[in-house]
């Protein structure tokens, strides 16, 4: 995600990040890695039993959204030019085909407000997968 993100040309330092979810995988974790001298961020951890929750996404200049609830940040409580990372993964029932399917926690329509939106499915995790790929390269480099 940090990679992602920096691979766009956003710089992390001095930016005000609000996290969504409390998870070990990704919100403590992520709150605790931008904090870091390197990234700099101020980094504010909330979840879904946050009061105002809204208040704190329309404050951010980049939201992580990892709370596994779908559509839980709107275009309303995104900041205009506001950076999107929706990391969040839910099930849910696609109304027109009555098929289940993968949703973020980042409605679509956010994209129209954010200067910049990693979506989901399609965004973190193929980096991740990619990241993956070329340590297992470089690892075998090293070892060859």
């Amino acid at each position: 995600m940090i990679e992602l993100v920096e691979r766009h040309g956003i710089s992390w330092k001095g930016k005000d990040v609000v996290v969504v979810g409390r998870g070990v995988t990704v919100g403590r974790a992520i709150g605790s890695l931008l904090t870091r001298r390197e990234f700099n961020a101020t980094v504010t951890l909330t979840h879904t039993g946050t009061v105002d929750l809204d208040a704190h996404l329309r404050r951010a200049d980049v939201i992580v959204a990892a709370a596994g609830v779908p559509s839980l940040v709107t275009p309303e409580n995104v900041k205009p030019g506001a950076v999107v990372l929706d990391v969040g993964v839910s099930r849910v029932t696609d109304p027109e085909s009555g098929r289940s399917r993968i949703a973020g926690d980042v409605d679509p329509a956010v994209a129209e407000v954010a200067s910049w939106i990693s979506p989901n499915p399609g965004g973190v995790g193929p980096m991740t997968r990619a990241l993956l790929l070329k340590n297992v390269v470089d690892t075998a480099s090293r070892t060859a």
